[in-house]
């Protein structure tokens, strides 16, 4: 592999991309760029070109945080700054790894001497780095939400603090977010969603030609990096100096109260929540009027802003799809009048290539065609293609039923103290929470318990000679931190689709169900997995993910019919949960299983469920069963199943949050019981 980046105006095709960071490097103030789209489709590659045509940044000589000469930060740990002379550096790209610490993003204080000496040590982090550049983070979505938390607050502030009981540090650290993520591996949380003033969605070209001059420029780049990269050289100088010229124009762009009114309506309109949008589109708006090399802001430029400053911000839940409905975007606009005195055409028409043309269009280098876009497969239809049914569906089986409107679940959790991966469902041992304990700390100190290290170092001072005020601290007397939070769990949905669940009415009801607890997952962090079970067998309908959103459209096309093998429901996510633990052991399961309780099919169908769900039991494996049985007649089979698994059963209507209200304590009892 090398290290030479790939040219930016190389990038073949992915127009809305290199535009969005375009308008980045233009005017900082957009607020930065999520990259959503399927793997494999340059995201990586294009943000990571754009730093080398970013202009070079003046800093103070040998200042650790990148102070600007000409306004110097009156907090910063290197200043004061005399006034002197300035240097220049390329401005910065700094990569935060998903599965970076706190201490790396923020920085570090040595514990040891703030408490021996009083000073403060004090070790640049990430958002030090970053100040005045871009900070990129490579699928943004699976980032720890403590690491979202810092980020939000320096986005916020355009500061970072680091404190560290009662010693604090304080440094300026103003950036460019750049975040990529794949849908299919989860989605991102709001507050961070919104942080970003732009998105765009990419993927691969279906235009043969296209991914021919794809694969060609990056045999060539890895060929020969340092010759592929010179003959680009020309067209990367002048989309340079074009990003200078356009950033010197900037603040002779006039926005006017049409285009003003323009922008407000189209927030309105699309009823997104809060300002940011209306403030997000005014200053993308600006930036298109300068990239283009004018000075006054045009119709197809507020039509353009919205299309990438709105999408991720009018997704009212998790499986919306973001997007906008450009006919109701062209009307509002038409409405609202044209904010350009000089524009010929208020409604333009985007042509062939899409939306992203405007007034800002990025030069084009290479194959045209513009088919990034297009040429997208529509999703799988109602499920009765051959092979989606298992074995034994025949001629009972049903075309899928839409969901019910969801609901707001009772929170399920699993017993007992975990220590996987950071959520909200369950109690675990983490590196953030209350704090219950201290110990020795194993390998790297992150969370000093300040008064355990002095108790530890107190019985030591005479015989260290302690003379003055400050205590004589050794490395053995600190102690860590123990703190309990919350995990996130892998939580199995095993939803019966056999025919005794196939009535349209109830079924629609089952699927609004799993869909809420769905809701409730990615609300909580859980990874989920959705195991189907008619016919004569079980399906592996989805493997474990982060992606809730993969998990709802899957369900959605989910159709019914045949016996009720549940055995083979149970056995098979029985198998799903083994491999899962090899995977990933710290991460805790909890199996939802939804179920009338029926058992139908094969030898002694009920027996061998009941000797299935022993197995989860004997695991102690946390389990709740939701009854989907109906009728003025029960027969209180899903009840018998959830004694079989050591779990616990919920109906349907018990399942909503205004009348669950023992259901957390009865899976909490069952599991102190199965422990005992």
């Amino acid at each position: 592999m090398t290290s030479t980046p790939f040219p930016f105006t190389a990038v073949v095709g992915q127009d809305d991309l290199r535009l969005a960071l375009l308008l980045n490097a233009v005017s900082p103030a957009v607020g930065g760029v999520l990259v959503r789209g399927e793997k494999g489709t340059a995201k990586s590659t294009a943000v990571r070109a754009l730093s080398a045509l970013l202009p070079a940044v003046a800093v103070v000589p040998g200042c650790r945080f990148s102070c600007s000469p000409a306004s110097p930060d009156p907090g910063c740990p290197d200043g004061p700054h005399e006034p002197g002379t300035a240097t220049e550096r390329p401005s910065r790209m700094v990569e935060l790894p998903v599965g970076a610490s706190e201490d790396r993003l923020v920085g570090a204080l040595d514990i040891e001497r703030a408490l021996a000496e009083g000073v403060k040590a004090f070790e640049p982090g990430l958002l030090a780095d970053a100040h005045r550049g871009i900070l990129y983070v490579d699928e943004v979505n699976l980032l720890h939400d403590h690491l979202v938390d810092l980020l939000l607050d320096a986005a916020a502030m355009g500061a970072s603090y680091v404190e560290r009981e009662g010693v604090s540090v304080r440094h300026a650290s103003k950036f460019l977010l750049v975040g990529t993520m794949n849908p299919e591996e989860g989605e991102l949380r709001p507050q961070l969603l919104d942080r970003f003033g732009l998105t765009v969605e990419v993927s691969a070209s279906r235009e043969p030609d296209q991914r021919v001059e794809v694969v060609r420029r990056r045999l060539a780049h890895d060929d020969d990096p340092a010759g592929f990269v010179a003959r680009w050289a020309d067209e990367e100088a002048a989309v340079r100096a074009r990003i200078v010229a356009a950033r010197e124009l900037l603040p002779s762009v006039t926005l006017g109260d049409a285009a003003l009114r323009q922008i407000a309506a189209t927030c309105a309109a699309f009823e997104v929540d809060g300002m940011r949008a209306d403030i997000v589109m005014a200053r993308t708006a600006t930036a298109l009027a300068a990239w283009a090399g004018r000075t006054d802001v045009l119709a197809e430029d507020v039509r353009q802003a919205a299309l990438l400053a709105l999408p991720h911000r009018r997704r009212r839940n998790p499986f919306d799809a973001p997007g906008l409905d450009e006919d109701k975007l062209d009307e509002t606009l038409e409405e609202f009048g044209d904010p350009g005195e000089d524009d010929p055409d208020p409604d333009p028409d985007p042509g062939p290539e899409g939306p992203g043309g405007g007034g800002g269009r990025p030069p084009e280098e290479g194959p045209q065609g513009g088919a990034d876009d297009a040429g997208v497969p529509p999703e799988a239809g109602t499920g009765d293609e051959p092979g989606a049914a298992p074995a034994g569906g025949g001629a009972g089986e049903r075309s899928a039923v839409r969901a019910a409107e969801p609901f707001r679940t009772k929170a399920l959790s699993v017993p007992g103290l975990g220590e996987g991966a950071a959520g909200r469902r369950s109690r675990a041992r983490t590196e953030h929470g209350r704090t219950t304990g201290a110990r020795r700390p194993r390998g790297a100190l992150t969370k000093l318990h300040l008064a355990a290290t002095v108790q530890a170092a107190a019985p030591h001072q005479r015989e260290r000679g302690r003379a003055g005020r400050g205590l004589v601290v050794r490395r053995d007397d600190l102690r860590q931190a123990t703190r309990e939070g919350r995990e996130g769990n892998l939580v199995l949905f095993v939803v019966d689709a056999s025919g005794s669940m196939a009535a349209r009415q109830r079924m629609s009801a089952v699927k609004g169900a799993v869909l809420s607890l769905l809701l409730d997952a990615y609300q909580r962090r859980d990874k989920v997995g959705l195991v189907t079970f008619r016919g004569s067998a079980a399906d592996v309908a989805l493997p474990p993910t982060s992606s809730v959103d993969a998990a709802a459209a899957r369900l959605e096309s989910l159709p019914t019919g045949g016996r009720t093998p549940l055995a083979a429901g149970l056995l098979k996510a029985h198998e799903v949960l083994r491999v899962e633990r090899l995977r990933d052991p710290a991460r805790r399961a909890l199996v939802v299983v939804v179920t009338d309780g029926r058992a139908t099919g094969g030898v002694e169908p009920v027996a061998l469920a009941g000797r299935a769900a022993r197995l989860f039991a004997a695991e102690g494996t946390a389990s709740v069963v939701v009854d989907c049985e109906t009728g003025p007649i029960r027969l209180g089979l899903a009840g018998r199943l959830a004694g079989e698994l050591g779990g616990t059963a919920v109906t349907l209507d018990e399942l909503r949050a205004d009348s669950i209200a023992g259901l957390v304590k009865d899976v909490r009892e069952t599991g102190s019981r199965r422990a005992a």
